[in-house]
């Protein structure tokens, strides 16, 4: 197998560097990932004719691109790399994609922009404010792996989903069994901080996220929270299928079709 790994949190990650040492055991390894900490980049692309991106190569054989997750996936999918990969994994995110975290999570951008580009994908975060147990998150990704090498989903499982899957920050004889479960949601985030600079300008700083607001029995916060790995599938195709009528029906009586 060969795969394709990324992050949002930079090359020199320790997240991404546990994963890619596990995933060396099942195969071929190839790091494309950003040049620096990108979290929150959601799913941009670098489309400036001015700033072009560039890659360079690390020690260690990762390369590293000076744009965002995206880009990373992006350009390793469509030139760069001699040999396709088979499939796309990103992470291991330092700190949870849990709810409305996937909104703007580089993690999970990356392995979207995998799937988007035909390829199986996974994003794994480990869950914390300040996340530790990385190595003991790197083994369940692995075995989460192994299992899908040994009895492969049927071929049309990956087609319009992608796996977010989260890891609970915990000893390996601590962490529980593999879950399914469905999205949570947060509490709005903090205010915006604020800070007057020496020379006159206001600079701000984006509040923390906000707590768990739906955080029940079924949802990935309470998943991690019983310290088990919650899988979650999340769809590409974002069209809202069970409002097309309703939304036809407004648009008729105001006159949109006039």
């Amino acid at each position: 197998m060969r795969f394709l790994l990324s992050n949002d949190d930079g090359y020199q990650a320790a997240g991404l560097h546990a994963l890619a040492r596990e995933l060396a055991a099942l195969g071929s390894v190839t790091v494309v990932a950003p040049d620096r900490n990108r979290s929150g980049a959601s799913n941009s692309l670098t489309l400036d004719m001015n700033r072009p991106l560039t890659v360079d190569r690390a020690d260690n054989g990762f390369y590293y691109v000076n744009g965002t997750p995206t880009d990373c996936v992006h350009l390793a999918l469509t030139g760069l790399l001699d040999e396709m990969p088979e499939m796309v994994i990103a992470g291991i995110n330092h700190g949870a994609n849990l709810g409305d975290d996937v909104l703007y999570s580089g993690t999970v951008a990356a392995a979207m922009e995998g799937r988007f580009l035909d390829k199986p994908a996974l994003a794994f975060s480990l869950a914390g404010d300040a996340p530790r147990h990385f190595d003991a998150a790197a083994t369940m990704a692995r075995r989460f792996i192994e299992r899908l090498l040994r009895r492969p989903p049927p071929p049309d499982l990956f087609r319009n989903l992608l796996l977010n899957i989260n890891i609970p920050d915990a000893p390996l004889e601590r962490m529980q069994s593999f879950c399914l479960a469905r999205l949570g949601a947060r509490h709005r985030a903090a205010r915006t901080m604020s800070m007057q600079a020496p020379h006159g300008k206001t600079l701000y700083w984006i509040g923390p996220p906000g707590d768990g607001a739906k955080v029940g029995p079924g949802t990935d916060f309470h998943a991690v929270e019983q310290n088990r790995v919650a899988v979650t599938p999340l769809q590409l195709d974002l069209t809202r299928y069970d409002g097309m009528e309703a939304i036809q029906g407004w648009m008729s009586a105001a006159g949109f079709h006039a």
